[in-house]
C-alpha cells in the first residue's frame, strides 16, 4: 500500500520538521479574516488561478530523485478540500494573508496583488515571520543539520576552503549550481508543515493547512527518497521493508523528533555529529552479550553490519550535467569505521558510495575540486533497513560462513561484502579513499 503512494521517481531518506506551536504570538493585531478578503476570493477560485497563472520559466528541480512531478502552478496555490477547510479553524489562518506573506491585500487584481514586499514562502525568511510566533525553534533551526551544513561542508572542503562557514566565499556559479541541484532539499519550515517540498513538485500539500507532523510518504521520503525511504519501504530488488514499519509501523517521527529535527542550537560539522540522533540502544539495551555473536562482535561493527540489507549506491555526479555516471545500484559493504572520533566504539561499519567525483561542479565552471582527497568517497552510513535476520545472519549454524572470508578452489567467498582497494577504479578513488579499504586489517587465517 506505502509503495502505490509514492508517485514520484524512486532514485534517490528529512527535510526540516518544523512542529508548529499555536501559542505565545507577538503578532500586534491577530483577527479573523474576511471570508471575503482579496486573497482568498482569488486562490479559492479555481477557475480563476486557470485564467491568470504565469507559466513556469524552468521545471522545479529533482535532484537526486530525478525530475519532480509536475503540479501545474494554479494547482500549486489553490485553497481547497478538506486541507482548507481544516486550516480556517486554526490560528495560523487567523493571523491574515498579508502578515506572512506582504502583498496587497485589498486588490484582486494580480501583479497589485503580489507586489509591495511580497513572499512566495514566508518561511524562507523565517526570521522576520515563523519567528514571531517561535522564537526558540526558528532561533535553534539556524544551526540544524536539515539546513544541508554537511553537504555545504563537504563542497567547501573539496573547493580548497576550510568547510560550510566559507561556504559564501565560494564562485557565484557553483553556489548556482549547489543551490539549483544539490539544495532542493534543504528547506524552510513550510517544506515540511505547508507545502510539498520542491523535489515533490512544488506547492500547497493540503490546501494551506499547517500539518503540525510531517506527512511520512509525502514530506520525508520525498526528500529521502533514494536512501531512506528506498530502503524503509522495502523498494529494492530482493529487500523487504524495515522490521521497524512492518512489526511496529513506526513513521519517521517515532525515532526522529522535533527535538532531532528542528536542532538544539549547536553548531555541528555533519549530521553523525548531532547529539540528537536517535541511537539502536535507545530501545536495544543490553546486548552486548546476549548471544555469541553480539559477545564476539560488539566492538568490531556497527549493528547495521549484521543487521541491514543491501541498500542503495551510486556515484560520481555531473552536477546538472549527466548526472549520476555511476547509476543507482544496491550493494553492501564493510570498510574500516570511517568516522572513529564521532561513531566510537567499533572498528568497522557499513559505508556507501556517494556522488562525490573531483569534476562534480565542471558544468558551473569548476573542472577539478582543489582538494577532493580532503574526504573519502564513501561515507559512513546506517541504513534503514533492519533485519533480525539477514543474508550475513541466516542460512548455517554459524553465521561466519556468511560474513568471514574463506578461500574455497581458489576464490574467497564473502569478498565482496568488503571494501578493498580493488573497488577503487580510479586514482582519484584511491587517493581519497584508500585509507578505509580493509586491505591488510582481516584476520591473515581468511585468506588461507
Amino acid at each position: 500500500m506505502l509503495k502505490e503512494q509514492l508517485h514520484f521517481p524512486l532514485i534517490m531518506l528529512l527535510l526540516p520538521a518544523f512542529f508548529m506551536l499555536y501559542s505565545s504570538c507577538t503578532y500586534d493585531t491577530v483577527k479573523p479574516i474576511d471570508p471575503r478578503s482579496k486573497c482568498e476570493q482569488c486562490h479559492t477560485n479555481y477557475a480563476l488561478l486557470q485564467q491568470v497563472y504565469s507559466p513556469d520559466t524552468e521545471a522545479p528541480a529533482g535532484g537526486c530523485g530525478g525530475e519532480a512531478p509536475h503540479f501545474e502552478p494554479y494547482d500549486r496555490v489553490f485553497m481547497g478540500g478538506e486541507g482548507y477547510a481544516a486550516y480556517k479553524k486554526t490560528a495560523h489562518y487567523n493571523i491574515g494573508c498579508t502578515e506572512c506573506h506582504g502583498g496587497d491585500g485589498n486588490t484582486n487584481e494580480k501583479d497589485a496583488a503580489h507586489s509591495g514586499g511580497f513572499i512566495a514562502q514566508p518561511s524562507s525568511v523565517a526570521d522576520k515571520t515563523c519567528k514571531k510566533c517561535h522564537d526558540e525553534i526558528v532561533t535553534k533551526f539556524a544551526n540544524s543539520i536539515h539546513t544541508g551544513v554537511g553537504q555545504k561542508r563537504k563542497v567547501t572542503m573539496r573547493s580548497g576552503l576550510a568547510g560550510e562557514d566559507e561556504f559564501a566565499k565560494l564562485p557565484a556559479h557553483q553556489i548556482e549550481g549547489y543551490t539549483k541541484n544539490c539544495a532542493t532539499c534543504h528547506g524552510t519550515c513550510g517544506n515540511c508543515h505547508v507545502v510539498r517540498p520542491a523535489t515533490g513538485g512544488g506547492g500547497l500539500l493540503n490546501g494551506h493547512m499547517f500539518n503540525k507532523e510531517p506527512d511520512m510518504i509525502n514530506t520525508c521520503v520525498v526528500c529521502h527518497v533514494s536512501r531512506g525511504g528506498h530502503a524503509y519501504l522495502g523498494i529494492g530488488k530482493g529487500t523487504v521493508p524495515d522490521v521497524h514499519l512492518t512489526k511496529k509501523g513506526f513513521n519517521c517521527l517515532d525515532c526522529h523528533t522535533g527535538a532531532e529535527l528542528h536542532g538544539d542550537g549547536m553548531k555541528v560539522s555533519q549530521r553523525y555529529e548531532y547529539k540528537k540522533l536517535p541511537k539502536c540502544t535507545d530501545c536495544h539495551q543490553g546486548q552486548e552479550t546476549t548471544n555469541m555473536y553480539h559477545s564476539v562482535h560488539y566492538d568490531d561493527f556497527n549493528c547495521q553490519v549484521c543487521h541491514s540489507q543491501d541498500y542503495n549506491n551510486c556515484g560520481s555526479c555531473h552536477v546538472h550535467g549527466e548526472g549520476a555516471r555511476v547509476p543507482s545500484y544496491m550493494d553492501f559493504k564493510i570498510a574500516v569505521n570511517p568516522l572513529p572520533t564521532i561513531k566510537t566504539g567499533f572498528k568497522f561499519a557499513t559505508v556507501r558510495r556517494t556522488l562525490a567525483a573531483p569534476d562534480n561542479f565542471v558544468e558551473y565552471g569548476l573542472s577539478k575540486y582543489a582538494n577532493f582527497d580532503v574526504l573519502p568517497m564513501y561515507n559512513f552510513t546506517t541504513p534503514h533497513n533492519i533485519q533480525r535476520f539477514t543474508k550475513r545472519t541466516t542460512g548455517s549454524d554459524n553465521c561466519a560462513s556468511n560474513c568471514h572470508i574463506r578461500v574455497e578452489n581458489g576464490v574467497q567467498i564473502n569478498r565482496n561484502l568488503y571494501l578493498f582497494e580493488s573497488d577503487l577504479k580510479e586514482a582519484w578513488e584511491k587517493s581519497s579513499t584508500k585509507h578505509l579499504t580493509v586491505d591488510g586489517k582481516l584476520p591473515a587465517n581468511w585468506f588461507k
